[in-house]
């Protein structure tokens, strides 16, 4: 039977370094686990890769990773692992030292830039801009640690909506020739909601994965890019939303997920089981990807954590890195 594709999966903690088995699914097992329709089919040779992690207040720490054995989110093992001289190539970023960008002229002064912030339910924010002297202009925004780029339509506008990740949320949009607008909206439904995000550049093929209340991959409650929002279950506390922010047709975007939960209305109490994960795809395959996990619960409190990980070779393709443990699972309490 043909293998409709592999799962890697991989635990990552910052409490002690230690080996992480790759898992070489059935196609019965990966079917289960994605669906036959949410996933695309392929097959792997399994390779040696690895993980660093970083969050503030400790050291970097390498994770090795080799096609072995399952390890699941509660249990790990040391494993022995091969080494290997072949370089990797980077193909990736940091979030507090990016690359510059390309020297471009200043706007004319006589073109001014407004910019809007408005709250809205669910502790979002309705962000807009109006440039008219830069229409189709790539644009990055910035707030609370959380960075995605955007571009104005062809009167130089942009709106979008942002959840927000401080009760004084603070907005700022920029082009790369420096010019841009601040806004700023107060939100004072935010210590309702907990929010996790994710944020990357590039093609990295990273996905913020929540499983909610017990939830199984492709069930209902089973939330991630690729499913269709129940807005209406979000209002009324029955589900949490993912947002996906930035702009995949531009070159070299920055962009982001969003995952927020209802804490204070939801009727249940339970565990809400976070992932990210990473699929290998021909633009990501044999490079080193970097990544950065926000996380914001109760008090609107953020912990940051950075992620770096080597994508196995070309030969996973259609294959995905599965971390339990970068993000922490969310406790929901009975209200």
């Amino acid at each position: 039977m043909k293998h409709l594709k592999e799962v890697l999966t991989g635990v990552a903690t910052l409490a002690i370094a230690v080996g992480i088995g790759f898992v070489m699914q059935s196609s019965e097992t990966a079917q289960e686990r994605y669906g036959a329709q949410a996933r695309p089919t392929s097959e792997i040779v399994s390779g040696p890769s690895e993980i660093a992690l970083n969050s503030a207040g400790s050291a970097d720490i390498m994770l090795q990773v080799q096609g072995i054995e399952l390890t699941s989110g509660n249990e790990t093992k040391d494993t022995a692992v091969p080494q290997t001289d072949v370089p990797v190539q980077r193909a990736s970023f940091t979030v507090e030292d990016m690359p510059p960008e390309p020297e471009v002229v200043p706007l004319s002064p006589a073109c001014e830039i407004t910019a809007q912030a408005t709250p809205i339910a669910g502790a979002m924010v309705q962000i807009s801009m109006d440039a008219p002297c830069a229409p189709n202009e790539r644009l990055t925004v910035h707030h609370n640690g959380m960075m995605f780029t955007y571009a104005t339509d062809d009167s130089g506008n942009a709106s979008m909506t942002v959840p927000a990740l401080a009760e004084q949320a603070i907005f700022i949009m920029a082009f790369s020739s420096g010019d841009g607008a601040v806004a700023q909206a107060t939100v004072a439904d935010i210590a309702e909601y907990d929010r996790v995000v994710l944020q990357w550049r590039g093609n990295a093929g990273f996905e913020l994965h929540a499983r909610e209340f017990g939830a199984e991959y492709g069930q209902p409650g089973h939330m991630w890019s690729g499913v269709a929002s129940d807005v209406d279950g979000f209002a009324s506390g029955k589900n949490g939303l993912i947002t996906r922010l930035g702009d995949t047709l531009s070159a070299d975007p920055q962009m982001a997920e969003v995952y927020t939960f209802p804490r204070s209305m939801s009727a249940r109490p339970g565990i809400i089981d976070m992932s990210v994960e990473a699929e290998v795809t021909a633009d990501n395959c044999g490079l080193e990807i970097e990544a950065q996990s926000l996380e914001m619960m109760g008090e609107g409190a953020l912990k940051t954590r950075n992620l770096t990980l080597s994508v196995p070779e070309c030969d996973a393709v259609g294959s995905f890195l599965v971390l339990n443990n970068l993000v922490a699972d969310l406790k929901v309490a009975s209200n």
